[in-house]
């Protein structure tokens, strides 16, 4: 344990950032409690977002992590499962029917393998104020990996936390919103059955979206947070599930989308894939290099299409990366040193990613219970976070950056935007989960 505790502060290094006051909380990564977040406070307009225009330069953090010293990330060919496109996010003007505008309350719902998460927002000029939010780890893809099926237990867990959405989209008086579900309902063979039992009990309309839709919406919801810079930028998306890397090109403010790859590998599915991990350094070193290798074998082909882009940004130095998932947020904490998770002091952020890489390979050496008592990680992410280690050292492999930034937003973000920017007739209360916004588009064919 003694390589994990916190080293000595170099005097300065500390941001006052973290000294503000706690906002009211709610769910963080680990289930926990979290503050609310900064751009993202009940019935405040965002500070981050009103504070900075689009795509203003992020924080850039340079301090030594928990007890990880950053490293010289490796910059490795080592690399990538379902292909693409070449789309464009389209932001059309909302057509303002019925109740003004700014008091409509719109939500949007993410049933991921591992979590559950509400965000219900009005519209606050070109951005939004989250009026109500709701997360819990419900872990939906559970043995899935073995059965191919949702397990009894898994959708009990899910179900207690979508009434619990369903209560608060009544309360709201919800205008308009959208629920997806992702990878563990893609895959199991009972995922449909299942949506049809989330909508009897709770009135809420699951839609299980694709990984092309889920890559989209993820890169509309976090892409403002992207570091300044010329060049292009890849976002990825580690989930419970799967996985998702984009690349696009950011010039002008609005991404265009010029491949993306998404592969059955999250934190579950990995997990679950390798089975029980004998107590030992020799045992946690041989599975942490089985999970790298699955990972890179299913990412192999984006990572030689990317090859000639990947290799132009390297030369002009123009190489941007940012990602959003627990994983990039959990060990953002620890290299922040943060006590408990707080998103105020994550979203946004950037870090060298050779400290994130040094942090990987240091969790994947610690026992269960080593890891459990770290800050920010606990019981419910212990088991879970050396998969997602493993895939982010990846995809540092694949697009190797020197900096991270971290998005604490994504899919839910991405919907309300896609909602807000809708022109459709708006349904009331729970049920009103099935709008086909039009906010971003997506044209195939591959890029070469």
């Amino acid at each position: 344990m003694a390589d994990i505790l916190p080293p000595t502060r170099e005097p300065g290094r500390r941001s006052g950032r973290n000294k503000r006051r706690r906002a009211a909380p709610t769910d963080g990564p680990s289930g926990k409690p979290e503050p609310a977040p900064v751009g993202i406070s009940v019935g405040a307009v965002q500070p981050a977002e009103r504070q900075r225009p689009p795509l203003a330069p992020p924080r850039t953090h340079a301090a030594k992590a928990h007890g990880i010293a950053p490293a010289a990330a490796k910059a490795q060919a080592c690399v990538g499962a379902q292909s693409v496109s070449s789309p464009r996010i389209d932001t059309p003007q909302p057509q303002r029917t019925g109740a003004p505008y700014h008091r409509q309350a719109y939500a949007a719902i993410d049933l991921g393998t591992n979590n559950c998460r509400l965000l219900i927002a009005r519209p606050s000029g070109d951005h939004f104020v989250v009026i109500d939010a709701f997360s819990r780890v419900v872990r939906l893809g559970e043995g899935l990996a073995q059965s191919g099926r949702l397990s009894d237990a898994a959708m009990d867990r899910a179900l207690a936390a979508l009434h619990i959405c369903a209560d608060k989209l009544r309360k709201r008086n919800v205008h308009l919103a959208r629920s997806v579900a992702t990878e563990a309902c893609r895959r199991a063979s009972n995922g449909a059955d299942f949506i049809a039992r989330v909508h009897r009990e709770t009135g809420i309309r699951l839609d299980i979206i694709t990984a092309q839709e889920e890559a989209r919406l993820a890169v509309l919801g976090c892409h403002i947070l992207l570091e300044h810079g010329d060049g292009l930028a890849m976002i990825f998306d580690i989930g419970g599930g799967s996985t998702e890397m984009v690349l696009v090109d950011p010039t002008g403010g609005v991404p265009h989308i010029l491949d993306w790859q998404s592969v059955p590998w999250g934190v579950v599915s990995l997990t679950e894939s390798i089975g029980a991990i004998g107590d030992s350094a020799e045992a946690r070193l041989a599975a942490y290099d089985d999970m790298r290798s699955r990972v890179a074998r299913d990412f192999a082909a984006f990572a030689e299409r990317i090859t000639p882009l990947r290799d132009d940004a390297l030369a002009t130095g123009a190489m941007r990366l940012m990602g959003t998932s627990g994983t990039v947020t959990t060990l953002a904490s620890l290299y922040l040193e943060l006590p408990q998770y707080d998103r105020r002091a994550i979203d946004g952020v950037i870090v060298p990613t050779g400290a994130m890489r040094d942090i990987s390979q240091r969790l994947s050496r610690l026992s269960y219970a080593e890891r459990v008592a770290l800050p920010c990680i606990g019981r419910e992410r212990s088991d879970l976070v050396v998969a997602g280690c493993a895939i982010l050292e990846t995809i540092f492999d694949i697009w190797p950056a020197p900096r991270l930034g971290i998005a604490d937003r994504g899919i839910r973000e991405g919907i309300l935007r896609s909602l807000m920017a809708s022109g459709n007739t708006p349904e009331r209360g729970p049920a009103a989960t099935n709008g086909t916004p039009n906010g971003a588009s997506i044209q195939t064919g591959n890029h070469r």
